[in-house]
């Protein structure tokens, strides 16, 4: 599969087939790095957001944050758990084919947390348009997972893995960045029947520290906002 048509497809399914309340809690990696690294709330780019438990948790600090997804079904089940949580105003919903088009504007924090995909897309040219929308001074976090788990649909294959400072190498930043975190740690993870195992993640965060580059500002076009009463 390598198509827009194929990456809609697929991820709707998938996405039809969870239950609304699957992915609607924090990245755990992401609640323990941004207090500590972002912790003045700005504008956020969450890439790949699902079921919006990112996005939410930033939305409840203070985050101004646009939530980009491939899946109309996900897309709507952030916007309507924006709603529930009283921050539809710091929440936009915005469908992108992230391999054919990105959100306008620049971001304090660019996040993507388990860009991973059986659908064929350049995922390094995603993560290099995704750190050339960050902010100076901004941060780009990247988690990623560093082996399978049993519920992935990788588990039984033969799969290798990219040790973090290859991830950070295919990022081909400039000497504009400092680099915050760069490892490997171990988690214990929760799969969607509720069964767990310990698993090892990729964690990259960067910071832009050159001057220059585009000011945060508004702006979602190229993609679709979704609000609760469906896309438009």
């Amino acid at each position: 599969m390598n198509s827009a048509t194929d990456s809609a497809s697929f991820w709707e399914s998938h996405y039809a087939t969870l239950p609304p309340q699957w992915g609607t809690r924090p990245n755990a990696v992401l609640a323990e790095l941004v207090p500590v690294l972002a912790p003045d709330p700005g504008r956020a780019l969450d890439l790949g957001c699902g079921h919006g438990g990112d996005a939410l948790w930033l939305a409840a600090r203070g985050w101004d944050v646009t939530a980009a997804d491939v899946s109309a079904t996900a897309l709507e089940r952030v916007a309507e758990g924006a709603g529930a949580a009283g921050a539809a105003d710091r929440v936009h919903p915005v469908r992108h084919d992230l391999a054919r088009t990105f959100p306008d504007g620049s971001f304090d924090l660019v996040s993507a947390s388990y860009f991973h995909t059986p659908v064929e897309i350049p995922r390094d040219e995603v993560l290099r348009r995704a750190a050339r929308a960050v902010a100076p001074g901004g941060l780009l976090l990247v988690v990623e997972h560093a082996s399978v788990a049993p519920w992935s649909w990788q588990a039984g294959e033969d799969v290798r893995f990219p040790a973090p400072d290859e991830v950070l190498a295919s990022l081909r930043l400039d000497a504009g960045w400092h680099t915050e975190r760069c490892h490997a740690p171990r988690r214990t993870a929760t799969g969607p029947e509720g069964r767990t195992a310990t698993v090892t993640d990729n964690v990259i965060a960067v910071r832009r520290t050159a001057h220059g580059g585009r000011r945060s500002a508004v702006g979602r076009s190229g993609g679709q906002e979704v609000r609760r009463s469906g896309l438009g």
